[in-house]
């Protein structure tokens, strides 16, 4: 029996009387109202129950063969149990969500829009925990078709959308070319949230129009949106068009490594292969988070191609930084590639220095934990940025400063909240049994993230927030108190859920859900906003590519099972595009030193 069949809502309040219409509304908001109260602070009893993707060889090709337990299309199976019970909570899921104040678009309240998404599950309603992950995610999934179906009419083929001007956006970290960003950044967000037909349109464009041609891009940008965003696309779905895309794209990054040092430069024209830097850099340096965040997609070109030449190139990055001396431990965020040596001596676990130590976890992570020497030098680093910038405030609130020239600035960024998920996600295999520590380390700067949003007007972080003069987890500046639709702290929470399975952060996650939806959402899409102190916020006008590929992303995933997309088996690159663990065992990448554990 179908929802339509035994849930009209609106015809049948239409036949009440006053009272009764208002004696029904109020049980209606009651059961809402305990519903959400209850999904917060109950226990949560899944038994996380893996599922199997596909790990028969060394590596996982694709999640969407036909397997037990999903459909052919790739989609996860929720088994129901049938009977009145199931069909009459079904009926009350649609209700809530046709009722709910935060779904409030007309085409995705109808009955027809919800019953196709609810027509994607056999749901079994034995928890009270699933229905409501159901209506959670049917928010972020309806967010996500706001913003693409947006970009689809006012912006594509162009990299971003203006979605108050309703025109395309670019800026020059993609060059003079119109590369189809977001379409890129957005496919394995569409595939895992199951919108196909979206994520078909998306590999016709590609297919048809993504071309490489005469565009100085930034070699970071376009390895994590592009070289990222379409190898995980190939993993998911096994369409043979992304690789051969990724791999067209990687040749034309090469040149860039072509300096004195092997350092990559900044920036590199697709066409002539001529590198260069960015003029504000301290003295002509390249950026650590830059040539830092390459390694992840660089490994799997490796593997997929038998190309020794990514591999090496990244390899010789982290031998080269091995040998240079760090002061006090840390790595400065400038290098010069042409002379080796440091820039200015800054270090930030945000801005210009936060994937450098993501990478050096991952790459742990993504050997299947057998690249030992990345996962000491990540060890030492954490420890030095342990001992050096990380503090607590008078209030008790952990953060992370920033080391400038041998003094500490009491300030963190909104790209620096990253870092608890990142601890959490290393805890385990710390060494000296500091597990418990670093998961510690990751609640507590979940917790200081969580202040900066929850300090503001909004309910939306800052781009930075200080902690000195008597404010803390507050931006002070005028040109740090915009949100541009980041992901960090979200990414953050839905880590440190995975880990401890704590409900305040979907609580956190939903809370910030509501305040992007409500403050963030036009009629043309998502825009940042200038100021989150203010009530009467004035909008940026820019949808960011990396909106559509982390921030929901991970909103969804914060509400979704720990079977979908298992962290044992799946490593997210720093741009939320999610890369398969490989299993090597004895087998040696080319160009590599046999993995030892």
């Amino acid at each position: 029996m179908m929802v339509s069949d035994i849930a009209q809502p609106p015809d049948t309040l239409t036949t009440l009387r006053l009272s009764e219409k208002f004696i029904l509304l109020l049980i209606l908001s009651a059961f809402i109202t305990l519903c959400f109260g209850a999904f917060f602070f109950l226990p949560d009893n899944s038994k996380h129950k893996r599922f199997d993707l596909g790990l028969e060889d060394v590596l996982i090709p694709h999640i969407d063969s036909p397997k037990e337990g999903k459909h052919a299309s790739g989609q996860v199976v929720i088994h129901g149990q049938g009977g009145h019970d199931e069909e009459r909570n079904y009926a009350i899921l649609n209700l809530i969500i046709l009722r709910s104040p935060s779904i409030h678009n007309v085409e995705m309240k109808s009955n027809k829009f919800v019953d196709l998404w609810l027509r994607r599950y056999t749901v079994n309603f034995g928890s009270l925990c699933k229905l409501l992950c159901l209506v959670f995610r049917f928010m972020f999934f309806q967010m996500m078709k706001h913003a693409w179906d947006s970009y689809r009419q006012y912006g594509w083929g162009h990299n971003e959308l203006k979605p108050l001007a309703k025109k395309g956006h670019s800026t020059n970290i993609f060059g003079n070319s119109q590369l189809g960003a977001t379409i890129v950044d957005a496919l394995d967000t569409l595939y895992i949230m199951g919108l196909h037909e979206e994520f078909r349109d998306g590999q016709e464009w590609i297919e048809q129009n993504l071309d490489f041609g005469n565009a100085e891009v930034s070699v970071f940008e376009v390895n994590i949106r592009f070289i990222g965003g379409l190898l995980a696309a190939y993993y998911l779905s096994g369409q043979e068009v992304f690789k051969l895309k990724a791999v067209q794209l990687a040749e034309k990054l090469l040149p860039a490594f072509n300096t004195p040092t092997g350092i990559p430069w900044a920036m590199v024209n697709l066409k002539s292969g001529v590198g260069r830097n960015w003029g504000w850099a301290s003295a002509g340096s390249s950026i650590l988070a830059e040539f830092g965040t390459l390694h992840m997609e660089f490994v799997h070109l490796t593997y997929l191609t038998g190309n020794p030449a990514y591999y090496q190139k990244v390899m010789h990055i982290r031998k080269l930084l091995a040998k240079m001396d760090r002061p006090n431990g840390l790595y400065p965020n400038y290098l010069n590639p042409r002379t080796g040596r440091w820039g200015q001596h800054h270090t930030s676990v945000g801005g210009l220095g936060d994937s450098f130590y993501e990478y050096l976890l991952k790459a742990w992570l993504m050997s299947d934990k057998t690249d030992t020497e990345a996962r000491k030098t990540y060890d030492d680093a954490i420890e030095a940025i342990e001992r050096h910038l990380i503090r607590k405030s008078n209030g008790g609130l952990t953060f992370i400063g920033e080391w400038k020239n041998g003094h500490l600035e009491r300030k963190m960024g909104h790209l620096a909240c990253f870092a608890g998920g990142m601890f959490a996600l290393g805890a385990d295999g710390s060494p000296d049994d500091k597990a418990g520590h670093y998961l510690q380390l990751g609640a507590e700067i979940a917790h200081t993230c969580h202040e900066s949003y929850d300090r503001t007007v909004l309910k939306l972080g800052p781009e930075a927030f200080k902690f000195d003069s008597g404010l803390e987890a507050v931006a002070v500046r005028q040109n740090e108190k915009y949100y541009i639709l980041r992901p960090e702290v979200i990414e953050t929470y839905w880590y440190m859920w995975r880990f401890t399975h704590d409900p305040k952060y979907r609580q956190w996650g939903w809370e910030a859900a509501q305040a992007i939806d409500k403050y963030c959402r036009v009629s043309g899409g998502f825009s940042g906003v200038k100021d989150v102190y203010s009530s009467n916020p004035t909008y940026d006008d820019v949808q960011q590519s990396f909106f559509l590929a982390e921030t929901l992303k991970y909103l969804y995933l914060l509400f979704s099972s720990d079977d979908l997309m298992p962290l044992e088996s799946w490593v997210f690159n720093t741009e939320a595009h999610p890369l398969p663990v490989l299993h090597l065992g004895n087998i040696t990448l080319p160009g590599s030193e046999p993995a030892q554990r």
